[in-house]
């Protein structure tokens, strides 16, 4: 059986250090609730994510 390759991500951003859970193939861009700053941009597969990544979920 095949797993799944994509996973949601807890995000901590760098501007304001809040910390989100996003989808790691997001295809729109996620903004910190927060700042408003840019957290991860689509890329066509994984996202470019902007912030540190502090764990995956699986």
């Amino acid at each position: 059986m095949k797993t799944p390759n994509s996973k949601f991500i807890k995000v901590r951003c760098k501007d304001c250090e809040n910390e989100q859970v996003l989808f790691n193939k997001t295809s729109s861009v996620v903004s910190c609730h927060i700042c408003g700053s840019k957290l991860a941009l689509p890329k066509g597969g994984k996202a470019e994510v902007r912030g540190e990544i502090l764990e995956t979920i699986e």
